[in-house]
């Protein structure tokens, strides 16, 4: 039925910083950036891939403007419940690389069953977590 997914989506509160994080310092590549009109679609995606995340600022069409001002508290709390999971040969070197970016990381690489990890958070709130896995 299915053969692929194509896109994810995460809430973000500027778009523009939103770039900055994605592209300036984890190092990924535009995919999309249209002005609808109505709304920004602004997609980002590893070099080479295909799928791609979409970078939504909350708000009209998706959700009135009061449920959007409910969204931008929970983001920034974290509390939103999606992960963006990136996978690397290297969680150690990437590590090093992404904090002399100035990236703020909420756990150090760490060693797991299934390979070593680390966790940070974007400029909004939103967790992500790099892995390398066992093998």
């Amino acid at each position: 039925m299915f053969n692929t997914i194509t896109h994810s989506q995460i809430y973000v509160l500027d778009q523009d910083e939103a770039l900055d994080f994605y592209v300036g310092k984890l190092g990924l590549e535009v995919a999309a950036d249209v002005d609808l009109g109505f709304m920004r679609w602004l997609t980002v995606r590893v070099p080479g891939e295909e799928r791609e995340i979409l970078l939504e600022k909350p708000g009209p069409p998706a959700c009135s403007e009061e449920t959007a001002a409910q969204i931008r508290d929970l983001v920034t709390k974290g509390a939103m419940g999606g992960w963006v999971i990136l996978r690397t040969d290297d969680c150690r070197k990437t590590y090093e690389t992404l904090l002399a970016k100035g990236v703020e990381f909420t756990e150090e690489p760490t060693e797991r069953p299934y390979g070593i990890d680390c966790g940070l958070r974007d400029p909004f709130g939103n967790r992500l977590r790099i892995g390398q896995p066992k093998g």
